[in-house]
């Protein structure tokens, strides 16, 4: 529920209070700022609450920009502001700072009739340090004129700017791929407005996104070629929802942290299950393409981790700047480069139509072999980029930073029991120790698993050294120029030792086996990362303990690959599937359901 208080005496011919009602808000009218005051102390402290001007005018756009976002607790344009139930002390602590007694020096100041007292308010908050959230309004218009004239000028420019189209464009991502932009968008922001106007919710959306893709997965394992046809055209659809469900979020501002959480575990949820999918269907044709599945899988990940340890690492650098950024500022100034440069890391929207394409009219391993060849080039080229950045650049990072760093790690009992008996050892070791320490056990060990016999206990000895390794890289706080790297090479070295010891073992079941193994821990370290972006920290420790850490995890596999049979093996790793998956996401789901973290809705670099 929401109340609105629309202060100051009506003005004839508004349609003011209709369009609160249209927004959700009960409305109540008050005469001054000491009755407004009052009406405020009536409204349930677990309401949100507006303060609007009488003389508003404005489109109903921007009243629903500044009133019903649920991600900023307080939000204002000029004539209006409003209040979430954790700011409305805030608020009532700025209104009786102007409302109080009439001349009170002390208590509050006296209000001309002419004051708009919504915008008094706010610069109050302003001033105590509650700056409320003002929303870009752009051609819409938010104004409360002075006197008839202005009110007429004012409605004459509401009537020349379409708000609804305002609206249907600006639910569109502001920055997208070139597929996404002008392949799916023209149209998907349409099914987004109709899914608005029937009550849809984006979680519905996004929940029939995933639906979609399933049963995408569902065709391509039928190994058919009209399966793979339908299964090419339902992952197109698929993502066809997937971009009108952030559509229909930012049309009618729905965000929610639950949305948030699905809409990015979902997308990731599809893609894997589609690997599967394709695996299975060309298994059905007697081709074995999980180790090409599973590659894919990986590599696909640790892109994914290497931009979000890049992106934490400099959140809040110091001194955030380098030639390498400033030319890849000139080249954003430059039409056609923006959209080859965002084609060619290969996006999402290029990504899911490359697959579908090539599903429908080629073969799995055809897909496959342009997945790992499109996303290796596609990660060399921005893990180049984000290393010139890194070293050309003067940055002081955070203490922040380095925790979220030490979160994207996820070390285990082992590395933090390492860490913490040659954290003085380390310490006058060069700023590039830790990426090259963890480079070298993560390559050693994924050789090691890569190169000896199944059954051999050289992974073992391998696995051992890169628990050392580890916590070596880890022994100190990860805030020099690439210390970023760091979580990246800990998932490129726990996914492929996991992909290289299933190969070895040439067993039939093996490979899929990993694959879930890896698709289980893949989910915690995603899970990871949007705790992080939410604010509310990683998963808690004894999560992190109970499923080992990745060098906990790694060193049992290996154990598993040298004293266990082929056979035993596969079973090992599906139950190690079963049970990290179970752990993981029982958490994850109670956390996301009862967490208090603030609604957000991604609208960062296309993934």
């Amino acid at each position: 529920m929401s109340t609105a208080i629309v202060t100051g005496p009506p003005v004839p011919g508004s349609s003011l209070e209709g369009d609160l009602r249209s927004l959700g808000f009960d409305v109540r009218v008050s005469p001054g700022a000491t009755e407004t005051a009052a009406l405020l102390a009536d409204v349930p402290a677990t309401e949100r609450v507006a303060v609007v001007d009488a003389r508003f005018v404005g489109h109903v756009h921007s009243l629903r920009l500044a009133l019903t976002d649920p991600r900023f607790p307080l939000a204002a344009v000029p004539g209006a502001l409003t209040a979430q139930p954790e700011a409305r002390e805030a608020l009532s602590r700025a209104l009786t700072t102007v409302a109080g007694p009439a001349g009170d020096p002390v208590t509050g100041i006296a209000l001309a009739a002419t004051t708009i007292l919504p915008d008094t308010v706010a610069d109050a908050l302003d001033a105590a340090g509650d700056a409320p959230h003002r929303p870009e309004l752009g051609s819409l218009v938010a104004t409360v004129p002075a006197d008839p004239q202005a009110r007429n000028e004012a409605r004459q420019a509401v009537a020349a700017v379409d708000d609804e189209a305002v609206r249907l464009r600006s639910a569109v991502k502001a920055r997208d791929g070139f597929f996404t932009t002008f392949c799916i968008s023209p149209y998907s922001r349409y099914l987004a407005r109709w899914c608005a106007r029937r009550g849809f919710t984006p979680n519905q959306v996004t929940t029939a996104s995933l639906v979609t893709a399933l049963i995408a997965a569902a065709a391509a394992a039928t190994g058919t070629r009209g399966g793979f046809i339908a299964a090419g055209v339902l992952l197109l659809f698929s993502f066809v929802l997937d971009c009108a469900d952030g559509q229909l979020a930012r049309y009618s501002l729905q965000y929610s942290t639950m949305g948030a959480w699905l809409d990015a575990t979902f997308d990731r949820a599809k893609e894997y299950a589609y690997y599967a999918g394709l695996a299975l269907g060309a298994a059905r044709g007697g081709d074995d393409v999980w180790a090409l599945a599973l590659g894919a899988m990986v590599l696909q990940i640790c892109r994914h981790v290497v931009d979000f340890s890049f992106n934490e690492a400099n959140h809040d650098a110091v001194s955030n700047t380098s030639p390498t950024a400033a030319l890849s500022d000139k080249l954003d100034s430059v039409g056609w480069t923006v959209w080859v440069r965002r084609m060619i890391v290969l996006p999402i929207g290029e990504r899911w139509a490359m697959i579908a394409v090539l599903t429908a009219v080629a073969t799995p391993r055809i897909v496959f072999y342009a997945l790992l060849i499109g996303c290796g080039f596609a990660a060399a080229y921005t893990t180049a980029g984000r290393l010139l950045r890194s070293l050309t650049r003067r940055a002081t990072r955070t203490a922040r930073a380095a925790r979220a760093l030490a979160d994207l790690a996820d070390s285990g009992p082992l590395a933090e029991a390492i860490a913490r008996a040659t954290g003085p050892a380390v310490r006058g070791l060069p700023a590039l120790a830790p990426p090259l320490i963890a480079l070298l056990g993560g390559a050693a060990l994924v050789s090691a698993a890569a190169f000896s016999d199944y059954g051999s206990f050289v992974p073992v000895l391998a696995a051992a050294g890169y628990a050392l390794t580890s916590g070596l890289a880890v022994a100190r706080p990860l805030t020099g120029s690439l210390d970023w790297l760091v979580p990246p090479v800990f998932r490129a070295a726990e996914y492929g030792t996991i992909l290289a010891l299933a190969v070895r073992a040439d067993e039939p079941g093996a490979l899929p086996a990993a694959f879930g193994l890896v698709a289980a821990v893949a989910y915690h370290h995603y899970d990871t990362v949007y705790r992080i972006r939410g604010g509310t920290g990683a998963p808690p420790a004894w999560l992190v303990r109970a499923i080992g850490g990745h060098e906990g995890r790694i060193l049992v596999v290996a154990l598993l690959a040298a004293l266990v049979t082929a056979t035993d093996f596969r079973l090992a790793l599906t139950a190690l599937a079963v049970v990290v998956a179970l752990v993981v996401l029982v958490e994850s789901i109670r956390f996301w359901v009862s967490s208090g973290a603030p609604a957000v809705h991604d609208e960062g670099e296309p993934a």
